[in-house]
């Protein structure tokens, strides 16, 4: 059975779907790995690196694809790789399917068997599969340090010989992974750090990394299950609203990283707490991909609005190509191992896991909440 690696066509993207240490453990269990020549390059894997553990390199994207069994991504497949794929082939990566409604439509037409690993289900037996919870831990990781560096004052308390400098506060909005990953990080600078989570349950986990917890009582349970938010009633929301408010007011750095169901940005910031801010403070909008939590955000560019700067970055884990790849490719290697059975991929689609990942199959739409946005699309 044959596994393919194309290089990722999506603007930006930097990553690389398996790394040559995944190649290897692949090939030991008996796949051909195909890998697209220079599809590892700018994530700093040499194509020499993936020749010396015997996977094959492939000059031509087109005919690499049409041989795949499974073709691995990172990203949702362009429309010239979904044309190259063959009837019965199997697609994994992270598809995110409520954003690339068309890619899925078309891999469906295509009768490709495709994966998301963003749907993954967030248990104890698919940790290791997650990809989001690997990606989002680079993205608090990073965004943290965005901050820090665009602040014009330490993050830590620091005694010198001219005086106190007092440690700058920073208030983390969300704390899924990338959330708690932001507050650790933080923490570590020396900030003095405080966060909310619309899930009051997790006020342990952000104690447990330092931070201090604030928040609501809510009126409705604003968790959805598997870790993640759902929206809060209109009441909750204007409760929530003036809390985050006066916080923003408070603080030296804001990151948000709230995603709905882990997909897309509930809008938390507005104009006007934004002009509540100190001027010289900056907010790390997390959650651009999804649309962005603040208002004034603009997905992909960093702006100032009344001496506030605001950041709000797309794609933070190709920004760490290499690791984001070892991650990502270790993930991805854990769920085909853990599908694998006499040298070969076994769909299971009773299996918990690929059905939760499963997305389109012989033809069809499989996923239902992607189904019911396609409708709504028109698509």
């Amino acid at each position: 059975m044959r596994i393919a690696i194309p290089r990722e066509t999506a603007p930006g993207e930097r990553r690389v779907a398996l790394v040559p240490e995944s190649c290897k453990k692949l090939i030991q269990a008996g796949y051909d790995v195909a890998v697209e020549a220079g599809a590892g390059t700018v994530a700093g894997f040499a194509d020499a690196e993936y020749k010396a553990v015997n996977a094959a390199l492939e000059p031509d994207a087109n005919r690499l694809i049409a041989a795949g069994d499974l073709v691995l991504m990172v990203t949702a497949p362009g429309s010239a790789q979904i044309a190259a794929m063959r009837a019965g082939a199997i697609y994994l990566g992270s598809l995110m399917p409520l954003r690339h409604l068309a890619a899925v439509r078309a891999l469906a037409a295509r009768k490709v068997t495709a994966f998301a690993t963003d749907a993954i289900p967030r248990t104890t037996r698919a940790q290791s599969m997650d990809t989001l919870s690997s990606m989002a831990n680079i993205s608090g990781y990073k965004g943290v340090l965005l901050g820090a560096a665009q602040l014009d004052r330490y993050f830590p308390m620091l005694m010198t010989a001219a005086g106190m400098v007092r440690p700058a506060k920073v208030f983390v909005i969300g704390a899924g992974v990338a959330g708690l990953q932001a507050i650790a990080t933080a923490r570590r600078l020396g900030a003095n750090v405080v966060a909310t989570d619309v899930r009051p349950e997790v006020k342990e986990q952000i104690e447990s990394v330092g931070a201090k917890y604030v928040g609501i009582e809510l009126k409705e349970s604003a968790a959805a299950g598997g870790g993640y938010a759902r929206e809060l009633s209109d009441d909750d929301k204007a409760r929530q609203a003036q809390m985050l408010a006066d916080e923003c007011a408070q603080s030296e750095v804001v990151i948000t990283t709230a995603l709905i169901g882990g997909v897309f940005a509930p809008r938390l910031i507005d104009a006007a707490t934004v002009k509540r801010m100190k001027p010289g403070s900056i907010i790390v909008d997390l959650a651009a991909d999804g649309g962005g939590n603040c208002e004034l955000a603009k997905p992909g560019n960093t702006t100032e609005v009344n001496g506030v700067t605001i950041i709000a970055p797309l794609n933070l884990p190709s920004t760490m190509a290499y690791h984001a790849s070892l991650l990502f490719s270790r993930n991805l290697t854990a769920f085909v191992a853990a599908f694998t059975k006499d040298k070969a991929f076994q769909l299971d689609l009773h299996d918990d896991i690929q059905q939760g990942a499963l997305i389109t199959h012989d033809g069809e739409v499989t996923h239902a909440r992607t189904r019911d946005a396609l409708a709504k699309a028109g698509l």
